[in-house]
């Protein structure tokens, strides 16, 4: 198999880590001809769209529902006191309602403790499409990325059975090394589930806590996950 895999410092590898590790981003949309800013929890697709959860009694939903050019900005931790040497990524966007239940799954398995209002009629998740990305790595480590790079590089990471598969295998013949790998990023007790997966990683979750744990090297087939999990990347700050 031809290994189309980026380097670990690869800058568009290193966004993707950033972004699908975010649990909150920044939303900005345009409001009354002004751009108008918003906390928001994200998710991120197979396919690497963005989608939040949003509630048409805000103002932001409404002003994407009338507009859907909008632009989200995630942040990591910073490295030194200086807070410019954080990394972080920025998306302009196109947003538009998602009806799609593998959005909604997906979503609500990053972020479980959403399921209390999620099925409020108010409530529902939107797609963020990116049209253009640009990510600052560190202070004076800038680029603009290519907006394809930040999704799969094979149609097969967007086999959502194939992603399926892969977890229920996992779950069932490594649940110890499961637990092993939540208790190194943080989390407490026994029981921890794969939840998410996707070519750079997978999200581990116990009652409401969801960890995500990126892979050393991106998979190019849902197949070589029990593999990979083997050469797990250490914690990072998010």
């Amino acid at each position: 198999m031809q290994d189309l895999r980026e380097p670990q410092n690869d800058i568009h590898r290193e966004a993707r880590l950033l972004l699908r590790a975010a649990r909150a981003a920044s939303l900005a949309v345009i409001e009354d001809e002004y751009p108008a800013l918003a906390l928001v929890t994200p998710a991120v697709t197979l396919d690497g769209a963005v989608i939040v959860l949003l509630s048409q009694l805000s103002a932001h939903t409404r002003a994407l529902d009338r507009d859907g050019r909008c632009a989200l900005m995630v942040s990591g931790a910073a490295t030194e006191v200086n807070p410019q040497t954080s990394p972080r990524l920025s998306l302009v966007c196109d947003a538009e309602r998602s009806d799609d239940p593998a959005d909604r799954a997906r979503y609500l398995a990053v972020h479980p403790y959403a399921k209390f209002y999620a099925g409020f009629g108010d409530f529902g998740v939107y797609r963020l499409s990116t049209v253009a990305a640009r990510y600052v790595g560190g202070f004076a480590r800038a680029a603009t990325l290519d907006v394809a790079r930040l999704g799969p590089m094979t149609e097969a990471l967007c086999d959502e059975a194939a992603a399926e598969a892969a977890m229920a295998a996992a779950n069932r013949e490594r649940a110890g090394e499961i637990d092993a790998m939540a208790h190194r990023h943080g989390g407490a007790g026994d029981g921890w589930r794969m939840v998410t997966l996707d070519a750079d990683g997978f999200d581990l979750a116990r009652e409401d806590r969801v960890l995500r744990v990126a892979l050393r090297r991106s998979l190019r087939v849902y197949g070589e996950l029990m593999i990979e999990m083997n050469n797990i990347a250490p914690p990072t700050q998010v």
